[in-house]
């Protein structure tokens, strides 16, 4: 990934973290974007600890004109935008009988109203040049769905048909579209649900553990590689083989 820059939503913690700690690792000139001030403060900390540089935004991947002003700031600092993964989401889970439509809606804005901005404006860059990578992340539950997550599943279902629509639509441009679909992963949040939920969804993954944060990220280090050149318009699902 030497020479390419890339841009990690979300950036700052779990998925994301590990997610920039790939590409850093395959030289790659890396932004995050995140909310959270002092998880980016805390992740560039120990980045730069370890040697690497790390470009950091605090960005709202909702608002379209915020998306747009970072995006240029990407463009005037590092000349050009490579890579773009869609990795920041939000989770407000409630069955449907106990959804109010703002919570509805905030899960809605940020997760897929937020890949399409900031698709939009990363592809109008990457055509410019002939040239790039979106990788979006939607999850097995937008396959198969999952009780009280209405909301999320119907984003993460909803990033795969954008997925496969911008694949269609922006390949003659040069820019590939993949999403990966991660299983049961050991983020924080995951880790603080009661050990007897943890073990139960062990119990059903073939692979016999939950999978990591390193694993997604090496899926999408792979996605944006030259090896993965003819692969676009397709969903990996990374999820230890829970969904066979």
């Amino acid at each position: 990934m030497k020479d390419k820059v890339v841009l990690i939503t979300g950036g700052a913690a779990g998925i994301g973290k590990a997610t920039a700690s790939a590409f850093l690792a395959e030289g790659a000139t890396v932004w995050i974007w995140d909310l959270n001030r002092d998880a980016v403060a805390a992740s560039v900390s120990e980045w730069s600890a370890s040697g690497y540089t790390v470009h950091a935004d605090l960005v709202d991947v909702s608002d379209y004109n915020d998306v747009e002003s970072a995006i240029a700031r990407i463009i005037k600092t590092s000349g050009q935008l490579d890579v773009l993964v869609n990795n920041a989401g939000i989770t407000m889970d409630r069955s449907l009988l106990k959804m109010d439509p703002a919570t509805w809606q905030k899960v809605i804005d940020v997760n897929l109203t937020g890949v399409f901005n900031c698709s939009r404006v990363a592809a109008e860059a990457m055509a410019a040049r002939g040239t790039g990578v979106i990788l979006n992340a939607s999850s097995v539950v937008g396959l198969y769905g999952n009780f009280g997550q209405t909301n999320y599943v119907a984003t993460k279902a909803g990033v795969i048909g954008m997925t496969k629509t911008m694949a269609r639509e922006l390949g003659r441009k040069g820019i590939r579209v993949n999403a990966v679909a991660p299983g049961f992963i050991a983020t924080e949040m995951v880790q603080k649900m009661p050990q007897e939920v943890i073990d139960g969804m062990v119990s059903k993954t073939p692979a016999g553990r939950m999978g990591t944060p390193e694993d997604i990220a090496n899926a999408y280090v792979f996605l944006a590689s030259d090896k993965a050149a003819f692969i676009t318009g397709t969903v990996i699902s990374v999820d230890g083989g829970i969904t066979i």
